[in-house]
């Protein structure tokens, strides 16, 4: 596979990670009793994720997790390949029904942070031609900004050091 797909796949599921982390800690920062949320609330919600999925996160993940499984079977039993891949299909059309879940999970995470007046804003947003462009292009707008952090963080690193490795000289130490 390509490198480029996998930086991708690797970005998605690392967001996907996030957003997993943030729905166990805010459901774990609520009480039981303030964790009902009324249907319509989660519905709201429910459609922001529909109307912004354009990644399809789902989707990433599970051939990410495929391609890392197909990997690891392949390295170890390099004569198992149509078996495998057949294998793989299989278990891909068991959880390819399961998207909702994960969904479901990610509109409680926003149904817990936005009252549902907030909600229908955000959804009446992207349910516009200029909300639909900004979730469409809002995948692409994230990568270019990951790419820019790295070479940002990596130079920040470098300047950095050598600055602190100059004052330490200045002050008579040669690290």
């Amino acid at each position: 596979m390509d490198k480029s797909v996998m930086n991708f796949l690797r970005k998605r599921l690392s967001l996907l990670s996030a957003a997993i982390m943030a729905f166990a800690l805010a459901v774990s920062a609520v009480p039981a009793a303030a964790q009902e949320i009324a249907p319509e609330h989660l519905a709201l919600a429910r459609q922001y994720i529909d109307l912004t999925d354009k990644g399809q996160v789902y989707e990433t993940l599970l051939l990410s997790t495929a391609v890392t499984t197909m990997r690891t079977i392949i390295q170890q039993n390099p004569d198992l390949g149509s078996q495998t891949d057949a294998a793989i299909t299989k278990t891909l059309d068991f959880y390819r029904d399961k998207k909702g879940d994960l969904l479901d999970q990610f509109a409680r995470i926003y149904a817990l942070t936005f009252p549902p007046e907030e909600l229908q804003i955000i959804v009446d947003f992207y349910k516009s031609e200029v909300g639909q462009k900004l979730a469409t292009a809002n995948n692409t707008i994230n990568e270019r900004i990951q790419t820019l952090v790295g070479v940002f963080e990596n130079n920040l690193g470098r300047e950095f050091f050598a600055k602190v490795r100059a004052e330490l000289k200045a002050a008579g130490f040669d690290v």
